[in-house]
């Protein structure tokens, strides 16, 4: 007989020795005999091994239950789809930290791995405590999402949703630990209504504009403007861009890095890594502001003796090309205060984003006829050509001074 054919009883002996006493559990017939396990836990225990070779032992209440649960191990043995049972015992927040903590071994990108851990401590841990993984089913994901709508710190559909897709890249993770999670545990929920962000058309004359506001306001920062128009290099990456990333004879940049929080870091996908022809207008641009602005701002002789006495240290040169009046990397949230000073002073609509000043360089390469739709691509470092134009070639820029001819020219040709 093999050993998953029949529960066992933890609770008495099979083999009794001379001198044991029976207990209460018998019949003067049928005597049974006390174990040292009599009392304590669970009577009837399933045993089986498992395809890994490994022993199991889970017990149960009845003899009943304990049968049943062998009779489903030897359909699932037979038909190759047993389940080892150990993961979905282990609980959410053990899987949640274990994918952030690979995710940081893995050096993934470090902005992003910060937002799935705030999302996790903040909203996920919260809702599931510390619930076994295997508990979870569909509706736990729809209930998760009434909860997050009454969070006060989320009040944005587009919040909810950001929210929404780290749970479910943690329910895929969990799926891909043997965790035996419902196949539809993320599928057809109904997400809140999100209004699409609706990117502010710059035109060349607002450009300019924006650049004398952004020079009226902080004369060293003028040049990112340029940076994002003139080469479509998101904040980051212009505020990462160095003297030795620009070949200053052959109009080139070389994107390779970005500076969050100071430091260099990855670039965004791997699209964004390019040797970037650009306008020689912005290599003049960039001339200019190397000329103009030294890595630490000068001060007067007093500012600079108090500076001395203070035990000042003028910051390594990392050959960035723009940088703070310390000299340091620029920080986005002192930059922020300043982009939005020159927005309203430019009398830019509310919102304008330094990201639009990329849509501008994408619609204007799109719109100029100069290139084809794939070399707009290449030259905008999008990793998807649907990225390309649905997001960013805004159609009345896309089809100025276009004139249709095709259609009467057919009809004529069949009349």
């Amino acid at each position: 007989m093999a050993e998953f054919d029949a529960p066992f009883d933890r609770w008495h002996k099979k083999y009794p020795k001379a001198g044991d006493v029976p207990c209460k559990c018998g019949t003067k017939k049928n005597p049974m005999h006390p174990s040292a396990d009599h009392g304590r836990g669970l009577q009837w225990q399933a045993r089986y091994t498992d395809p890994n070779g490994k022993p199991r032992r889970p017990t149960f209440g009845t003899w009943e239950e304990a049968r049943d649960h062998l009779d489903e191990i030897r359909a699932a043995l037979r038909s190759n789809s047993y389940v080892d049972p150990a993961p979905g015992k282990k609980s959410v927040a053990f899987y949640a930290d274990e994918m952030i903590r690979r995710r940081k071994d893995r050096n993934k990108n470090k902005n992003t791995t910060k937002n799935y851990e705030s999302h996790i401590q903040c909203h996920i841990k919260p809702f599931t405590g510390s619930r076994p993984s295997q508990s979870l089913t569909r509706r736990d994901t729809t209930a998760f999402i009434d909860f997050l709508l009454k969070q006060p710190g989320l009040n944005e559909g587009s919040s909810v949703i950001a929210v929404y897709r780290t749970w479910r890249l943690l329910m895929n993770y969990m799926v891909d630990a043997d965790v035996p999670l419902p196949a539809n545990i993320c599928a057809r929920i109904e997400l809140p209504e999100v209004d699409p962000r609706v990117s502010v058309a710059l035109t060349p004359k607002e450009v300019m504009d924006l650049a004398k506001a952004m020079h009226a306001i902080e004369p060293r920062y003028e040049v990112l403007v340029w940076i994002g128009a003139c080469a479509g290099l998101r904040k980051g990456e212009a505020f990462g861009l160095t003297r030795n990333a620009v070949n200053w004879d052959q109009d080139l940049l070389y994107v390779k890095e970005q500076r969050q929080n100071g430091r260099a870091a990855k670039l965004k996908t791997r699209a964004s890594y390019a040797t970037l022809p650009v306008d020689h207008f912005l290599i003049m641009r960039l001339k200019e502001h190397i000329e103009t602005f030294p890595q630490v701002a000068p001060v007067c002789a007093e500012a600079w003796r108090q500076r001395k006495l203070r035990g000042y240290v003028p910051p390594p040169d990392e050959g960035l090309i723009v940088t703070n009046k310390r000299g340091l990397p620029v920080a986005q949230t002192p930059f922020l205060l300043k982009w939005e000073a020159a927005v309203q002073l430019a009398g830019l609509p509310d919102g304008t984003r330094y990201h639009d000043l990329k849509h501008f360089y994408t619609t204007r390469l799109g719109a100029s006829g100069d290139f084809d739709p794939k070399t707009v691509q290449a030259l905008s470092r999008h990793a998807e050509f649907s990225e390309t134009w649905d997001t960013y070639a805004h159609p009345p820029l896309a089809v100025q001074g276009v004139r249709v001819r095709t259609f009467g020219s057919l009809f004529d040709t069949a009349a």
